[in-house]
């Protein structure tokens, strides 16, 4: 099949397709004799599992050790395990990271007087780098 039936059939569009080509995240596919290129079934698997690890938040060199593992028969179920508990990990110091700005947003929007007057007590916090940073700092303690 050829790269628009591969994109419609992995849910990537074709542009990620040749870039993960030309970052060699995937074996580029053979090509046909007109010189297009032909997506095999192990093709379009192997693109299906790297949209829905991109998906997970997997940046390009974790979906390659997945990829590897994935294809790997010999792969040990405890690699994989590691890959996704760091990514777990990853991901909880984000949201971690997510509810104290959103604590801070929320102390600068209650801060504010919302009217029609100039001064503006957001606009005097944001103005204010030290004072903010020090609150950024005393929140993530």
């Amino acid at each position: 099949m050829n790269i628009s039936e591969a994109a419609k059939l992995s849910g990537l569009p074709a542009k990620t397709i040749r870039y993960y080509e030309s970052i060699d995240l995937i074996s580029p596919p053979r090509r046909a004799a007109n010189g297009y290129r032909c997506y095999e079934a192990d093709d379009i698997a192997s693109l299906c599992f790297l949209r829905q690890a991109r998906q997970f938040g997997f940046n390009i060199d974790q979906c390659r050790l997945l990829l590897d593992l994935y294809k790997n028969p010999q792969r040990r179920s405890a690699e994989v395990h590691q890959l996704v508990s760091d990514k777990l990990e990853e991901v909880d110091a984000h949201i971690r990271e997510l509810a104290d700005t959103r604590e801070l947003l929320a102390k600068l929007v209650g801060a504010c007087a919302n009217d029609d007057d100039a001064d503006c007590a957001i606009i005097d916090r944001l103005a204010s780098p030290q004072e903010q940073s020090q609150e950024r700092e005393g929140s993530q303690q």
